[in-house]
């Protein structure tokens, strides 16, 4: 266990290292892809979903978070594994229960019977959503999940503690905000995530030499929410500001961060009958 930790130290390059990606083929994965290749990294990708390579080191497959045996298979060799799979947004809890909560513990276990060092979990602002709007947040605050999409990514930030202290696996988690080209709405003011800014923050949480981290992966927005320290910690520096595409709105502070996200019927508009 030692020896991956000590290794996990000394992962501060990515040219020439072997990554899986799940979820590869979603918009945060496709981004990363291109990237990670432009830095020569060597990328086995994958994801339930049809994808094309980018380049001659990627190779692309078709991996279900819930076949722990091939999940092993596929990270043999891999310095690192960021794991972007799972459903991303509000569903019925049985459904995130299994593919977020039940897939995060499969891609961990892999990771751990697989010798890898390092796993980067995606994991979400929706986490904190039901903090108030005029609150100031940072990621030691206690979990007020928006919803149930929310309670599974406190549960797959548990198991990367977990993970990290028993077994001496890297876990290095990053709660993504609004990622979009350019904020739209008054939420997004303060959510935003710019694609450059996400590739800052996905390469911070591969090389930092922290063994074990949470932070926002969040632009440097005037009107941000969330406190920036703990991603300046691990070498999150992001550059772009939603301020740039024009003047803030207001919000309601004492309205839920997670906006719309915090309201009852959208968790109950999605449960099974």
């Amino acid at each position: 266990m030692l020896d991956v930790v000590l290794y996990a130290h000394t992962m501060t390059e990515i040219a020439g290292t072997r990554w899986v990606i799940t979820g590869a083929a979603g918009n945060i994965g496709s981004a990363l892809r291109s990237a990670l290749l432009d830095r020569e990294a060597v990328l086995v990708s994958t994801d339930v979903r049809s994808m094309t390579p980018l380049g001659p080191q990627e190779v692309v497959t078709s991996t279900d978070l819930a076949d722990l045996a091939a999940l092993v298979e596929l990270f043999d060799g891999a310095h690192g594994v960021i794991h972007l799979g799972g459903i991303p947004d509000e569903a019925d809890f049985h459904d995130l229960a299994e593919v977020n909560i039940v897939g995060t513990y499969h891609v961990l276990e892999a990771a751990r019977r697989a010798g890898v060092a390092r796993v980067v979990y995606a994991s979400s602002n929706r986490l904190t959503g039901f903090y108030p709007s005029g609150a100031h947040i940072a990621p030691h605050v206690p979990p007020r999940p928006d919803g149930f999409y929310g309670v599974s990514k406190v549960a797959g930030e548990a198991l990367c503690r977990l993970y990290a202290d028993k077994f001496g696996i890297s876990t290095i988690s990053l709660r993504i905000g609004s990622y979009e080209q350019q904020p739209g709405s008054a939420r997004e003011q303060r959510t935003w995530l710019s694609p450059a800014d996400a590739v800052r923050a996905f390469i911070a949480a591969m090389t930092t030499t922290e063994h074990t981290a949470v932070f926002y992966a969040v632009s440097a927005n005037t009107e941000g929410w969330w406190d920036l320290d703990a991603g300046t910690a691990v070498g999150f520096t992001p550059q772009d500001d939603a301020s740039q595409w024009g003047e803030t709105q207001h919000i309601d502070p004492h309205m839920p961060q997670g906006g719309v996200y915090a309201t009852p019927a959208y968790s109950t508009d999605r449960m099974r009958e």
